[in-house]
């Protein structure tokens, strides 16, 4: 299968807008604060600036020239340095393909140098998953929430 990431432009945003409602709809299984609007949505207020600020990127991810996902990382460069995996969604029919792992490390090879992700430990795939496509060494950083961060290095 080839997996390719395509940069989503302005008028593909109402696209990932429909995907991001998938995400955070699988999301809200695990996540008591992921409630539905009144117009039955959920709100993610980050989408607009993934179009109009210059250190966040929004890519489609493609399965054999089919839309599979998406996937959306921010520079932290004023903070610390790194791009940081903001939001990575694989289409349930995608997963366990290995379409995830092939966009993750393209992903990464987008912005060599430091990365730092994190996942949250009731989302037993992304443990997994994360752990795995993350380049050793790696650090995990442990947060307060129940929640992981992992920080690695790209060459």
């Amino acid at each position: 299968m080839t997996v390719e990431l395509t940069p989503v432009a302005e008028p593909d945003k109402p696209v990932l807008a429909n995907l991001v409602q998938l995400y955070l709809y699988d999301f809200s299984e695990i996540r008591d604060d992921l409630k539905l609007s009144p117009h039955g949505t959920f709100i993610y207020r980050y989408l607009d600036t993934y179009f109009t600020e210059p250190d966040r990127e929004a890519y489609f991810i493609m399965a054999d020239a089919e839309l599979a996902g998406f996937a959306m990382v921010r520079s932290d460069v004023d903070d610390d340095g790194s791009w940081n995996v903001a939001e990575f969604f694989v289409a349930r029919q995608y997963r366990r393909r290995g379409v995830a792992t092939e966009a993750a490390r393209s992903l990464f090879a987008l912005h060599p140098g430091e990365w730092t992700l994190t996942f949250d430990h009731a989302n037993k795939p992304a443990v997994v998953f994360w752990r795995s496509v993350a380049t050793e060494p790696y650090i995990e950083i442990g947060l307060p929430d129940d929640r992981t961060r992992l920080r690695f290095l790209v060459e």
